[in-house]
């Protein structure tokens, strides 16, 4: 199993370390994000011709330009991890500010959403045909956090998209497929699992995580099936964190 994969967001946690496991996986991984700093040590880490390209999810020039760099080199894609995301400062409803909302929609939902577009017109046209899409999405795409409209209204948009995907690619040979992740041990849990996260009955409370490296291992099962075969939607999440009624 291989082939060409690009990954989003890859500069550092789930996206670095899903890319590690694709490269050992035996994929040859394009590593995107807006920070060649952080980009170019991860593609060393993964090797097997691993290349790291600074590119902005937000911007439909630059998904544009990823993607034409990725058909120029490879000639193909067979994989794209939507995994680029941002949250959001936990305030009420009412005092959310509009640019803190569009940074979140767009770069969570609407990057995701160029990306695939982008996968969509090499995949139906390589040969062979084909590919497969996974997009990140979120314990919260199902159940929200307390104080959250931003990130949980964009990944209840992901799971929207990943279901358009998967009916709108099965012409195609296109399979797609939403990891949900709970409490992952990266930066970006740190705070919750350390100094606690807000609960829906007001109290703060410190969260377990999951190792990265287990998200890693479920993204490269995802990735590894044959095209006939598809995880719809995968959760996996620190065994002991609030889920089921944030209880």
């Amino acid at each position: 199993m291989g082939g060409i994969a690009v990954v989003t967001g890859a500069g550092s946690g789930i996206g670095r370390a899903s890319a590690v496991a694709l490269a050992g996986a035996g994929f040859t991984v394009v590593l995107a994000g807006r920070h060649l700093e952080t980009l170019e040590p991860a593609a060393a880490e993964a090797g097997n011709g691993a290349v790291a390209i600074a590119a902005d999810v937000r911007d439909p020039v630059s998904v544009a330009e990823l993607f034409g760099r990725v058909e120029e080199c490879f000639g193909r894609l067979d994989l794209l991890f939507n995994n680029a995301g941002i949250s959001a400062p936990a305030v009420p409803l009412e005092d959310l500010d509009h640019e803190t909302w569009r940074a979140v929609i767009e770069i969570n939902l609407t990057g995701a959403f160029l990306c695939t577009q982008q996968a969509f017109r090499l995949m139906k046209e390589q040969t062979p045909r084909g590919g497969r899409i996974i997009n990140n999405g979120s314990i919260s795409a199902y159940v929200p956090r307390p104080l959250s409209a931003a990130y949980t209204a964009s990944k209840h948009g992901v799971t929207g998209l990943t279901r358009s995907t998967s009916l709108d690619g099965r012409a195609y040979d296109i399979a797609c497929g939403q990891i949900d992740i709970g409490n992952a041990a990266t930066e970006f849990t740190e705070r919750m699992r350390t100094t606690g996260a807000l609960q829906p009955d007001g109290t703060t409370r410190v969260e377990p995580g999951v190792d990265v490296a287990d998200v890693a291992r479920a993204v490269v099962y995802m990735a590894t099936l044959p095209l006939d075969a598809n995880v719809q939607f995968m959760t996996v999440m620190a065994t002991k964190m609030p889920y089921v009624g944030r209880g």
